[in-house]
């Protein structure tokens, strides 16, 4: 078992400095909504630093089922940090932003 006692010991993550997993129900309003608004709010705020996986809980529900999701459209950060979990269509870009750790530039406009 290897011990990490400051930042500098730990392992580099391999890939995108963001990984994340968005649940949704197929083409949807709400899915098409969120996949619109999540992805926007990526490519505005974290572009290039991201890995987005989009799983549709129709196609694939064993994934959902290992997930004990409550609701879709919801998206699970899985790095960096802390897991987090978001449920909605993501159009409180404020919200998300905070989720995922982000702070917009000052004098930037969040809301779509």
């Amino acid at each position: 078992m290897e011990v990490f006692t400051e930042a500098a010991d730990l392992p580099e993550p391999t890939g995108p400095e963001y990984l994340l997993h968005l649940y949704i129900t197929g083409v949807s309003t709400n899915s098409t909504r969120a996949v619109r608004n999540i992805k926007e709010i990526l490519e505005l705020h974290l572009k290039g630093r991201y890995e987005l996986l989009i799983v549709d809980v129709y196609q694939q529900p064993e994934l959902a089922q290992e997930q004990d999701l409550i609701g879709v459209p919801t998206l699970i950060k899985l790095r960096p940090g802390l897991v987090r979990r978001l449920v909605g269509d993501f159009s409180d870009r404020d919200r998300v932003l905070k989720a995922l750790g982000v702070t917009p530039p000052a004098g930037d406009s969040t809301h779509g």
